[in-house]
């Protein structure tokens, strides 16, 4: 075969296995075996292997997952991707309903959707073909994760053009969920292999959509629902419902049973079927969805900062279930929080088992009058997390001594001291029970990134006297491994070798993994590229803390604090006379293009569409999927689409190919 024929018929065969893998995952009508599946698709692997130059990002043999990242990029949305304002109250919709009325004058039609609880995600598309994956993040940026996404079967990576005409650029919104019965039998499999199952459904699709190496993602069984059109230039359907129906023609599996009413009896009678039928049900939700269906009255009414005007979330009440407290035992945090956690009989609670329940500080314990030996209602709350509601009243039935916060901390025994309603054990670094979950903060994925130091490990390596500050890790030796496992040299030495791959580490990541309060990994990022190296941030000052985006006055005080602490500069010196150097962030700080806003329209020769948005990052830039008033470029390759007449009008500068990678390596 030469390498025209090959080309012709790799391409063939994977508009083929496209067609059959929407009959199967998404329309679950197959129309061939498997194994004659599984023969086409070694076909084309066979043509890819000889012929690299064939594969496409498209091609079903991609989904397999891709070597392992060593940490997620981010991108701005498309446009926000807003939270619903929410309630539980049927009154709020009666309101929300005239307040519509009142505003168009006249009666508008809704569209229900039940609304699933799993992990948000934005996909876009460029001529049909699957681009990026963006988690839904903080509304405005998330995480990319396409590779992760490319493995969910569910998803196309090229859309259907048989019935419908496939738009330049499209963005969509979906919901990546696990059925409750692949749920049960993935925890099943976790617990085989010794791992610790999942808490919930939600919580096994979020991770394993962030899951670092693609292959692991490929493994586990998730599903994707599309149910809203982010961005599509000249969207010719006038509602919502016309939507979903043209993206089902492209071959999305979209959110199931949307259906388009007009009186509040409908909204009612369709929220009541859901509630009954919840636990039937082989996805998990929480509510159902009210939205305009008319396009036009959405743009209308508009969007405040947080939600949009013209839908609203009914929730249901969360699941309970009656059980008895036999313990309250304080738990010891990584910041030194003692938390009162309450031990009691298992109980199933919306599907999932529940044996404890955090009962937050002493006040919360007095507040709700609970002791061990009380009988009490359990719920979770958002249907996640487990809480203790309320006790139950008995007759003659004993209950245990008042709970107090103990006076010295139960791990090191230092006295405590109170903060509010907290309590606090001060000892940092000396107390056991911080020392382990510090260290299992700094190796965390977003931290070191150290594979292997999982919280069994750190806890050992603590009992046995390895480790009694950060440093430490970096001074073991792979026979002091040796004793956490019986005869795992190879275990050993691979958590050896992993601690000290982590010698040169990310500047950001250093900062996470010191485990400041309230630090999490965005203001990290922000705190080293402000400040570029460690003696810098040291030196600042709480009114130049402030002043970082995202720091406010509370958190500037904690970093100050922590950082101008003796323990914490004794640690930190520690690490860095172990060897480990602090790598500076690669943004340059030119004034010309730090901020600066770049979109890309149309097809290019010289650079991939990921190496240009990695290229703007790295010179303190960022990437938009659209044109407005804010962007400060367009980048226009080949037959560039709509998005250059916009930016024409709005008057962006305009860069070719070849005039954006000479002002990049500028």
């Amino acid at each position: 075969m030469s390498k025209s024929e090959a080309e012709i018929r790799a391409e063939t065969i994977r508009l083929e296995l496209h067609r059959h893998s929407h009959l199967y995952y998404v329309e679950s009508r197959p129309e061939i075996k498997d194994s004659d599946y599984d023969l086409l698709f070694a076909e084309l692997k066979t043509l890819e292997l000889e012929w690299p130059e064939l594969i496409t990002n498209d091609s079903p043999t991609q989904r397999v997952g891709a070597e392992p990242q060593k940490s997620f990029g981010t991108a701005e949305h498309s446009v926000p991707m807003l939270s619903l304002d929410s309630t539980k109250n049927l009154e709020d919709l009666v309101r929300f309903d005239k307040r519509i009325k009142d505003l168009l004058g006249n009666n508008p039609e809704y569209l229900l959707e039940p609304k699933l609880d799993g992990a948000s995600i934005e996909l876009v598309y460029e001529y049909g073909v699957f681009v990026r994956a963006v988690t839904r993040g903080n509304g405005q940026v998330g995480e990319v994760i396409t590779e992760n996404a490319k493995t969910i079967s569910s998803l196309p990576l090229r859309l259907l053009s048989s019935n419908r005409v496939v738009p330049e650029t499209l963005s969509v919104r979906g919901e990546v969920i696990m059925y409750l019965s692949r749920f049960e039998e993935l925890n099943k499999e976790m617990l085989k292999k010794g791992l610790n199952p999942y808490a919930n459904p939600r919580n096994s699709a979020s991770g394993s959509l962030r899951q670092l190496k693609s292959r692991v993602t490929a493994e586990r069984p998730l599903e994707l629902m599309i149910f809203d059109i982010l961005q599509c230039p000249d969207l010719a359907v006038e509602s919502d419902a016309e939507g979903l129906e043209m993206l089902k023609d492209w071959g999305f599996k979209i959110v199931p049973e949307a259906l388009s009413v007009t009186t509040l009896n409908e909204i009612e009678k369709y929220y009541r079927s859901y509630e009954d039928r919840r636990d039937e049900l082989d996805y998990e939700i929480d509510g159902v969805v009210v939205k305009i269906n008319q396009l036009d009255v959405r743009k209308e009414l508009g969007n405040t900062s947080h939600h949009p005007r013209w839908a609203l979330a009914l929730k249901f009440e969360p699941r309970k279930a009656t059980t008895r407290i036999r313990k309250i035992v304080v738990q010891v945090g990584r910041t030194g929080k003692l938390t009162p956690v309450a031990e009691f009989d298992p109980v199933v609670v919306g599907g999932v088992t529940v044996s404890r329940a955090s009962l937050h500080n002493r006040e919360e314990v007095e507040r709700k009058g609970v002791r061990a030996g009380d009988l009490v209602r359990i719920q979770r709350a958002g249907d996640v997390i487990p809480q203790v509601v309320e006790r139950i009243e008995e007759e003659n039935t004993p209950r245990g001594k008042e709970f107090r916060i103990p006076n010295n901390c139960p791990a090191c025994e230092t006295e405590v001291i109170e903060r509010g309603p907290f309590s606090y054990c001060p000892n940092r670094f000396g107390c056991s029970a911080q020392l382990k979950r510090g260290i299992l903060h700094f190796g965390s994925r977003e931290g070191l990134d150290i594979e292997g130091l999982g919280e069994e490990i750190c806890s050992m390596l603590v009992d046995k006297g390895l480790v009694s500050e950060l440093a430490d890790l970096f001074s073991l030796k792979t026979e002091d491994l040796q004793t956490l496992w019986k005869g795992g040299k190879k275990a050993a030495d691979n958590l050896f070798v992993a601690i000290q791959e982590k010698k040169s580490i990310d500047f950001h990541r250093f900062i996470y993994g010191l485990g400041i309060p309230e630090v999490g990994i965005t203001v990290a990022k922000g705190l080293a590229n402000e400040f570029g190296n460690l003696p810098a941030l040291q030196e600042a000052s709480i009114e130049r803390l402030e002043s970082i985006d995202g720091v406010g006055s509370i958190m500037s005080e904690q970093i100050y604090e922590f950082l101008h602490s003796d323990i914490t500069s004794n640690q930190i010196s520690a690490v860095l006379h172990q060897g480990v150097r602090l790598t500076p962030p690669k943004i340059s700080r030119s004034s010309e293009m730090a901020g600066t806003t770049f979109v890309f329209t149309g097809k290019f020769i010289r650079i991939k569409r990921s190496e240009a948005r990695e290229a703007v990052e790295s010179v303190g830039g960022k990437v938009s999927g659209s044109v407005s008033s804010r962007t400060n470029f367009l980048v226009a390759g080949e037959d560039p689409g709509s998005k250059l007449q916009k930016a024409k009008d709005l008057g962006v500068k305009l860069l070719s190919e070849s005039e954006f990678i000479n002002k990049i390596k500028q």
